[in-house]
């Protein structure tokens, strides 16, 4: 079992006793963190260009990092402060949208299989195959029993992924009602970032209770001892940030890929180099 810093979730964990605004694990401020982000990035990145040398000599290990979250509460500025970090080649990033009709044709594992990472790299999904039993649950796009069956088969299709030398880092941002409303308030005051506002989450919002008590089963339902899942509290985004890189470095930490040996004679190669 992977061990962290962070606390995963239960099968009995209440997201109520989990406060947006604490910064469990971390006892400094923003600067701290700020600094702590920065002195991990280039040991995160290291690890992370050891993984994808080995994928290129027949390694088969990679990262699958799930990121689920209510609008606004940093998905982003994971992508940018922490992923935004390591070598680009390396990394895969998706997110899922509605999906469209020809997904829809599909089994609602279908287009999540065609965006999983390739051996050597991280996978990050802004969204997930979890949008199928959260959104669903509470607008009620497919029935009360697909859902049930649904947690059942993601958990299958996680423990395959496992088994096939996927580490898996599944993280909750959970921010408050209070704190969404004050940065959906941010986008419609400031131009430059109109863009990013949709009406539409006024709409989601309305349904904050709903949403929660489905991620609270979602959560129960489906964290494992090999693909637990995080809750991390991201009222403060400089705390958030931290926590996924901590998941990340914990995780390639234990994986601990090597540096390829070279399957030359090196010193003949030097002695070549030389003369040439």
């Amino acid at each position: 079992m992977r061990m962290s810093t962070l606390t995963p979730v239960t099968a009995d964990f209440e997201l109520a006793d989990i406060d947006p605004s604490s910064t469990p694990a971390f006892d400094g401020d923003k600067k701290d963190s700020e600094k702590a982000l920065a002195k991990n990035a280039e040991r995160l990145a290291e690890l992370q260009e050891r993984l994808f040398a080995e994928s290129k000599f027949g390694g088969e290990r990679r990262v699958l990092l799930v990121l689920q979250a209510m609008d606004t509460a940093g998905k982003g500025g994971i992508l940018r402060h922490v992923i935004g970090g390591v070598d680009p080649q390396g990394v895969q990033i998706h997110a899922f949208k509605a999906p469209t009709d020809e997904e829809k044709s599909h089994d609602f594992l279908w287009r999540i299989r065609k965006e999983l990472p390739k051996a050597g790299n991280i996978g990050v999904f802004d969204r997930s195959h979890y949008e199928d039993v959260l959104i669903h649950r509470v607008r009620g796009f497919s029935t009360p029993e697909t859902v049930e069956e649904r947690y059942g088969t993601i958990q299958e299709f996680e423990k395959e992924l496992v088994a096939q030398g996927t580490t898996i880092i599944k993280v909750m941002l959970h921010i408050s009602a209070d704190e969404q409303k004050e940065r959906l308030a941010e986008r419609l005051d400031r131009p430059d970032k109109h863009w990013k506002y949709n009406p539409g989450d006024v709409d989601e919002r309305l349904l904050w209770g709903e949403y929660q008590k489905a991620y609270e089963i979602a959560l129960r339902r489906t964290t494992t001892e090999n693909a637990p899942w995080y809750v991390i509290p991201a009222n403060h985004k400089w705390y958030a940030r931290w926590a996924v890189q901590q998941l990340l470095l914990e995780a390639l930490e234990e994986i601990d890929p090597q540096w390829p040996a070279a399957d030359y004679d090196v010193e003949a190669e030097k002695g070549r180099l030389a003369e040439s």
